[in-house]
């Protein structure tokens, strides 16, 4: 593949995972009074709801994406990602038109399968990048992903003021078109020469970590993304609550404050990333970048105001560093007809960590912001830094494990 197409075919994957990220931004504002108007329940019984949808979600998540890896080492990534993109926006329009909440959760179980493209798209990163700058182009993925979230919630609350299913509409179109533009544009980056057989062992989640296994360094960094993933749910499951609780932020303040590391991560990533790792190595920038996570979060559970969580974000936002080379260092040691098995492990233990995450960060939050016993609701954010502590032990002998040159 030349260089230009090279450019124009990563271009527009990282196109699929910013539609990807818009799509799912688009339909936050307006769940919650979806669900309230196909249940008739109050908020605090929709937020309930709204929890299992993410549930299920993340389920889907963590089941499908060794499959949907699988079937790109198999098939190829042009056919996996373009089919994935165009359900993705049949599933949006079920959920448009869902008459009850049972067709509601079909919807996000289907979003759930549809949505573990994220490993296809960094497969085609391994197939046509060369070794030394995958972690660049892993980060530019991520930057796109990134801006996608910020662009997508803003939307999706100007188009809810008109209806709250108008934003699945939009949701569908965008990644039915998207589909359309990328049967012309999307190149495949999978040679036929490197694709292999598809197997159950290597579909299903438990079996691809087991064939992980067998780099133990992979596997370590499998295990560091575990618990760096379950650090981050805190901030995804409690952030609201915590903020109006402690310093009476209004829908407003919560808004823009995500929107503020969002557009801050896609800098980090999408920018900062290549540069860093040019200079400093993958695995020095690995490190720098997980050195920003551990104050940002003893920053969130101390916060005496408003100004140390704004700190705390643009601290996190540089941990975004850490997860590219990451990245870049574990695909170094996987064949070329395993990238997309690699990455299909890497997002199911992510989604796994999204399915046990917030039941562990909402109880430890509740526990400790009611009026009986110790008053701490940065009990989360605790929490998150003693994980980050054990992960930054981790990743200390796992990188010690890598004596070749990054």
């Amino acid at each position: 593949m030349t260089t230009a197409r090279a450019g124009t075919t990563l271009g527009f994957v990282a196109f699929i995972v910013f539609i990807d990220m818009v799509g799912i931004g688009l339909i936050i504002p307006v769940m919650p009074t979806l669900l309230e108007n196909l249940t008739g329940a109050t908020v605090d019984r929709t937020a309930e709801i709204g929890g299992w949808l993410l549930f299920a979600y993340a389920l889907m998540q963590f089941l499908f994406a060794p499959v949907v890896g699988g079937l790109s080492d198999h098939f190829g990534r042009r056919p996996v990602l373009l089919l994935t993109l165009l359900f993705l926006g049949v599933d949006y329009l079920i959920m448009a038109f869902a008459p009850d909440l049972w067709w509601l959760f079909a919807g996000r179980l289907m979003a759930g399968v549809m949505g573990a493209s994220w490993a296809a798209a960094n497969s085609c990163v391994a197939d046509i990048v060369p070794r030394e700058e995958r972690g660049k182009y892993f980060g530019i993925l991520g930057g796109a992903g990134a801006s996608g979230f910020v662009i997508g919630p803003a939307i999706g609350g100007v188009l809810g003021s008109f209806g709250e299913r108008l934003p699945f509409v939009a949701s569908a179109v965008l990644c039915i078109a998207g589909a359309g533009l990328g049967y012309f544009l999307l190149r495949e980056t999978l040679p036929a020469e490197k694709r292999r057989r598809l197997t159950v062992a290597r579909t299903n989640p438990f079996g691809t970590i087991v064939q992980m296994s067998k780099t133990p360094i992979v596997l370590g960094f499998l295990g560091i993304i575990f618990l760096m993933q379950l650090a981050s749910q805190s901030t995804f499951s409690v952030w609201a609550y915590y903020n109006t609780l402690a310093f009476g932020w209004n829908e407003l303040a919560i808004g823009l404050s995500v929107a503020l590391y969002g557009l801050l991560l896609a800098i980090v990533q999408g920018a900062l990333t290549g540069q860093c790792i040019a200079r400093f190595g993958a695995k020095s920038t690995c490190l720098i970048g997980f050195l920003f996570a551990i104050p940002s979060y003893l920053l969130f559970a101390l916060a005496p105001g408003t100004w140390a969580m704004i700190i705390g974000i643009v601290l996190g936002s540089f941990a975004g560093l850490t997860f590219p080379p990451m990245q870049q260092l574990m695909s170094e040691r996987i064949a070329d007809d395993a990238q997309g098995e690699l990455q299909g492990a890497i997002a199911s233990v992510v989604s796994l960590t999204s399915i046990i995450g917030p039941i562990i960060m909402t109880g430890l939050f509740g526990a400790f912001a009611d009026d009986q016993g110790l008053f701490f609701p940065g009990a989360p954010f605790a929490l998150s830094v003693a994980v980050l502590l054990v992960a930054l032990v981790a990743l200390l002998w796992n990188l010690a494990q890598i004596k070749a040159p990054d």
